[in-house]
């Protein structure tokens, strides 16, 4: 960041300050140009960000790319050790020295769960081995959460560094206009829970294996700031004289409507104004403020997008600086900045800021981070072609958002990329209309991952081979092609079921490691070694042929 500040125009990564201590955000130092050529700088640009911070390491300090650290919330997980039941999470697995101590994360922190009214409850299942309990003692000795107990083969956190305390890889596309950004949303959306799946990387938390492999829900639980009446389980209080409160109070009766996701969610809206929206594809009811809504449609901002943003404010800030409080928001969109920024949603449509160069872009959210920069090039390597194969033929993945969010649910199973079927468009040809008179429930089926990005024989092409289409149709040299033909084999194959997701390989290791009794715990011995491995894959002393056949990565 020093380096930033003295030289902001040539500085080649920029570092942001994350959630956990343990934690950074690294981002190139300027947007990649729109040229394919410029694509293998994307794996040499992560090289360089892991290489700087271990520069800065000692000798027996090692950086990772890791969506969760196995043992986040087991004894003496940090070094050096230090207590739990801080102030300021109050959890009784994670010390508070786990959060940033920029004042804004533990702000965040304490701000959820005092409006929430209690500590998050982060609930996940256990993956159940031939010698896994349905209750382990320490877990009934050390939690404090109602919410926990009772449970059977459940994984319980209580803070939200469980979930914010996970990585992983994002990317953020400009857009030529509005019109394409709002395109580019709706369709990236309905990808959120198929990439979700196939980049699984997360089936261990607080040393337990657990059934699913995927971190959207911890997250997505570990901000969970609804009262207990939004999130409809008892009335709303009413601070009118003499109103009967009977069954709430004013903390966990607070709020004004009952809001049906955490602020950390899958989209409720589509927002595009292209006519292959059809009404029926919005089949969530949507919850907004109504006031937002009329405000903006009485400015000229039309019904879908004032929608969306109303939607938006149904949350209330969560953190806002004393200085920017009394603002002009004709000259500033800080106001908005705030609560755009704290609804983290799979895709996150993002207007240009006042006084900027900085166009319409789309936030591409929901994939897990990969263990080498190999396999995190391959998949923003993915994405930015999806986004160029979606323009080119003018794709359309319109399915039901009730659907989508299905999607989401199924993506976080075990071994999801093999074993589940998913909602797809039977056709995602533009141009080849649906027959007349056809139901929106006629235009859809289920697909496996494989036959979504390989294609089947039925004529359904597959996203991969269209990449490869629309390759072969643009100018690109040869060296650029072949590192972007290894990106896209590794995920036809890793879609395919032929090499393993990152999750399923942790999970064969761990339950071949010696250590291992069956019983879903990841021991201190299992971890080391695990992470030993992934150190050696990165230093180019190891080759794992189950996840990488015979590419070498490093």
């Amino acid at each position: 960041m020093k380096e930033e500040k003295e030289n902001p125009h040539k500085v080649e990564v920029l570092w942001r300050p994350e959630y956990g201590r343990h934690m950074l955000e690294g981002t190139p130092g300027k947007p990649y140009c729109g040229a394919l050529q410029g694509l293998e700088q994307l794996q040499k640009n992560m090289t360089l960000r892991r290489n700087a911070v271990q520069s800065f390491l000692q000798s027996h300090e090692r950086i990772g790319s890791l969506t969760v650290f196995p043992r986040l919330g087991c004894k003496e997980c940090t070094h050096p050790s230090h207590p739990t039941n801080g102030p300021v999470a109050l959890s009784d697995f994670l010390p508070d020295t786990i959060i940033n101590p920029h004042f804004r994360f533990s702000t965040l922190t304490a701000n959820i769960r005092t409006r929430r009214g209690s500590k998050v409850d982060i609930n996940v299942p256990m993956f159940k081995d031939t010698n896994t309990p349905a209750f382990f003692e320490q877990e009934a000795a050390t939690s404090t959460s109602p919410g926990s107990q009772g449970r059977p083969y459940n994984i319980h956190m209580d803070a939200m560094g469980f979930g914010m305390g996970c990585c992983c890889l994002q990317c953020t596309f400009q857009c030529c206009n509005i019109t394409e950004a709002r395109y580019f949303y709706d369709q990236l959306a309905v990808l959120c829970p198929i990439m979700l799946a196939l980049t699984a990387a997360a089936p261990v938390y607080r040393g337990y294996l657990a059934d699913i492999d995927v971190r959207w829900t911890v997250i997505s639980q570990s901000v969970d700031d609804r009262t207990r009446a939004e999130r409809g389980e008892i009335p709303f209080y009413n601070p009118a004289p003499g109103a009967s409160n009977e069954g709430t109070d004013p903390v966990n009766g607070w709020g004004k409507q009952r809001i049906d996701k955490s602020r950390y969610d899958s989209i409720d809206c589509y927002i595009s104004n292209d006519a292959m929206l059809k009404p029926e594809y919005n089949d969530i009811p949507l919850v907004m403020d109504e006031h937002a809504c009329e405000v903006l449609m009485k400015n000229g901002v039309d019904e879908l997008l004032s929608r969306h943003i109303a939607h938006l404010f149904i949350r209330e800030p969560l953190v806002i600086y004393g200085d920017k409080i009394e603002i002009d928001d004709s000259q500033a969109s800080d106001h908005f900045e705030n609560i755009q920024s704290t609804n983290w949603q799979t895709v996150r449509f993002k207007p240009p800021p006042p006084g900027s160069p900085i166009g319409w872009r789309v936030e591409f959210r929901p994939m897990e981070i990969q263990i080498t920069d190999f396999e995190n090039a391959a998949f923003v390597v993915f994405i930015v072609l999806l986004t160029r194969v979606i323009s080119s033929f003018d794709l359309n993945f319109y399915i039901p958002l009730s659907k989508v969010d299905e999607n989401m649910k199924r993506a976080h199973n075990r071994g999801a990329v093999t074993d589940e079927r998913f909602y797809f468009r039977k056709n995602i040809s533009k141009d080849k209309d649906d027959a007349p008179g056809q139901s929106v429930e006629d235009e859809y089926t289920t697909r496996t991952i494989n036959e979504i990005m390989n294609g089947t024989q039925d004529g359904f092409q597959g996203l991969i081979p269209l990449m490869h289409m629309y390759l072969d149709s643009v100018s690109m040299d040869v060296e650029s092609r072949t590192i972007v033909n290894r990106y896209l084999s590794l995920i036809s194959k890793r879609a395919s079921g032929e090499l393993m997701t990152c999750a399923s390989w942790m999970r064969h290791f761990i339950s071949h490691h010696p250590d291992y009794k069956q019983d879903s715990v990841v021991s201190d011995s299992i971890q080391y070694d695990l992470l030993e491995t992934i150190e050696a894959l990165n230093a180019g002393k190891v080759q794992i042929p189950e996840m990488f056949g015979k590419e070498t990565v490093c």
